[in-house]
């Protein structure tokens, strides 16, 4: 039987490049869409997206969402604003967690992801999705985890006539076990970008900063390119 067809959704952050270079051995991907919706570190994911796209051999795309840029207020997008920075002992709690996300939250933005990603698939009979949620912040982020996925497969039985599916590969993968995975893989860590800011470096300030930081000292890797 042949492989599912995919499209890949990929940020250039550590869970969508670790769940893409899983479906590249498991699925037959046909493109793969990055998002530009005014974040501050567009252009560095998109340098970062292109560049592992190209290393696994996948067309890539960028889709511009400007009008998702004009109504988000916070601070992802807004620069008037400051991101949230915890501390590294806040990261396990969830108060602190949700606080930080709530103030970096972009109206519906996954699932606006999902959906075009949904047209793609259907377009050029993809089955699946391929996503980079996780277990991690999933707790915090509701368009991470396990129900949000169960109900755009739900909806997508509906609104697509080849009943696309969503598959992350690292949905109930914590951050450390989504490093150690790509370690085995092989991926090149320095050509990720999953710092909120879009500086030269890595902020090491940023919620997403501490939790990939936190995941590449635990997993050993304490000298990393460009981040650490």
């Amino acid at each position: 039987m042949a492989p599912a067809k995919s499209i890949l959704v990929l940020s250039g952050g550590l869970d969508s490049t670790v769940s893409s270079w899983i479906a590249c051995q498991k699925t037959t991907p046909l493109l793969a869409l990055t998002f530009d919706y005014g974040q501050r570190a567009a252009k560095q994911e998109i340098r970062s997206a292109r560049s592992l796209a190209g290393k696994l051999g996948v067309a890539h795309r960028l889709i511009s969402l400007p009008w998702l840029q004009s109504l988000t207020h916070t601070a992802l997008v807004d620069r008037a604003q400051d991101l949230p920075v915890l501390d590294p002992t806040d990261l396990d709690k969830f108060d602190a967690g949700l606080d930080s996300a709530q103030r970096v939250w972009v109206p519906n933005r996954n699932g606006v992801f999902l959906n075009v990603a949904a047209s793609f698939a259907e377009s050029l009979g993809a089955e699946w999705i391929v996503t980079g949620f996780n277990a991690e912040e999933g707790a915090t982020f509701p368009d991470n985890s396990v129900a949000f996925v169960q109900a755009a497969d739900a909806f997508f039985s509906y609104s697509t006539l080849t009943h696309a599916k969503v598959v992350s590969y690292t949905l109930s993968m914590d951050k450390l076990a989504i490093v150690r995975k790509g370690q085995k893989l092989g991926i090149p860590f320095e050509d990720l970008w999953f710092c909120y800011e879009g500086g030269e470096r890595s902020c090491g300030r940023c919620e997403s900063c501490l939790r990939a930081h936190r995941a590449f000292q635990q997993a050993g890797l304490t000298q990393l390119k460009g981040h650490l």
